[in-house]
């Protein structure tokens, strides 16, 4: 005779979770995940998850995204933070800065911002990231280049530069 198991319930793993924000409905307000965002209405705020964030074509985001992996077809206005790829589909608009370590860009895809590739780029560094200052707070506007060294203005009479 086969004995029948009773099956436990069991919790879902959190980064198999995916929160959807559906057509016509709007959040207003920061969002956090361990798993996927898809938004396919209306946020007015801040979006990470740990896993995914996906913007429909019909999806609209107003606030900065930070996660591992991006799909964004529809509007991004704000900074867009993907540790591992972005992928921006042919009817995606973002309006903002951009730091990645891969992107795929489809034409017709509209990026107006400053875009940062970085191949060693962590999540939790690249949410500490700062578009306006540079990653972590750096005071020079590129990383890349360190701070600028001032300008000094000489009085000198005209001529006497070159020697004259």
């Amino acid at each position: 005779m086969i004995k029948a198991r009773k099956r436990e319930p069991t919790e879902p793993q959190p980064g198999a979770v995916i929160s959807i924000i559906g057509p016509g409905m709007q959040v207003t307000g920061d969002m956090a995940s361990e798993g996927t965002i898809r938004v396919e209405g209306r946020v007015v705020g801040r979006v990470r998850a740990d896993k995914a964030v996906v913007v429909g074509k019909g999806g609209v985001v107003d606030g900065d995204v930070t996660t591992q992996d991006a799909v964004i077809s529809g509007t991004v206005t704000g900074t867009v933070v993907a540790a591992s790829r972005l992928e921006v589909q042919a009817t995606a608009r973002i309006d903002g800065e951009v730091l990645t370590r891969r992107m795929k860009l489809e034409e017709g895809a509209v990026v107006n911002g400053r875009v940062r590739m970085d191949d060693d780029m962590e999540l939790d560094e690249a949410s500490r990231w700062d578009p306006a200052r540079g990653r972590e707070g750096d005071a020079a506007e590129d990383p890349d280049r360190g701070p600028e060294e001032p300008v000094q203005e000489e009085d000198t009479p005209a001529g006497a530069a070159a020697g004259v």
